[in-house]
């Protein structure tokens, strides 16, 4: 039977974290996850795509000590493992976490390195979906870098969401535009992806993802010509296949 996410002891705490901070910036919202004991253990989960930068320097300046958790599906373009070795070095991360799904699991469903080709979602659950939840499980929380503006899907996104009734997850650039993004990494001399100067606004693994035409949507080179726009992780509420948690089966 699903989970009413709508009640239960998380979704109270959402709903009050979220009536609480309705009115209040990107950075109070960030430092209330990174340093309220009543959130428990928190992580950043970071791509190092093409906005990533943001969101790593307010952690950096904040908690440089917050555990950051970057996903390496094997399948990443080699300028997105050069920029995550520059910027965890340039922003001086404390914690960066390489998580990659085991060699086993990998061997077994996707041997020859196709799986992308035929089923994209059974690909990102490998790669992506179980490797994070497994990285998260000793975490309370994790903050995300989802943005409003970035599809339909994310138009009502709030600060705090109940994931599942056992974990929060923060949003704190939720309200945040291009424009804000833009001039966040102007203002503050941040370094850039270097695909996004070669037409990649939105940034994943290399087989699925292409440059991006002048008026397309930023994300329109994700998983293109499929109706897919997200990998699964940020799929809640039945929406996606996740693992669930070992004491809930």
């Amino acid at each position: 039977m699903p989970r009413d996410l709508h009640s239960g002891p998380v979704a109270d705490r959402v709903a009050a974290l979220n009536a609480r901070y309705r009115h209040h910036s990107a950075t109070a919202v960030l430092e209330h996850a990174l340093k309220d004991a009543d959130l428990g253990r928190v992580a950043l989960v970071s791509s190092f795509g093409a906005e990533s930068v943001v969101l790593l320097h307010l952690v950096s300046v904040m908690a440089p000590e917050t555990p950051v958790l970057f996903i390496d599906t094997r399948m990443l373009f080699a300028e997105t493992l050069d920029y995550q070795r520059q910027l965890a070095e340039s922003l001086h991360l404390c914690d960066v976490r390489t998580i990659r799904a085991t060699q086993p699991k990998v061997a077994f469903e996707d041997p020859d390195n196709t799986l992308h080709q035929f089923n994209t979602d059974a690909c990102c659950a490998v790669r992506k979906i179980e490797p994070l939840e497994r990285a998260l499980a000793g975490f309370d929380g994790w903050i995300t870098g989802r943005k409003r503006f970035q599809n339909a899907d994310r138009g009502a996104l709030d600060f705090f969401e109940n994931e599942d009734d056992f974990r929060i997850k923060v949003n704190p650039l939720a309200h945040w535009g291009r424009e804000d993004i833009a001039d966040y990494i102007v203002n503050n001399r941040l370094p850039r992806h270097p695909l996004v100067a070669k037409g990649y606004p939105s940034i994943g693994c290399t087989p699925c993802t292409s440059p991006v035409a002048p008026g397309e949507d930023p994300r329109a080179g994700r998983w293109r010509g499929q109706a897919k726009t997200e990998c699964g992780i940020h799929f809640i509420d039945g929406k996606a296949v996740r693992p669930q948690k070992e004491s809930a089966a």
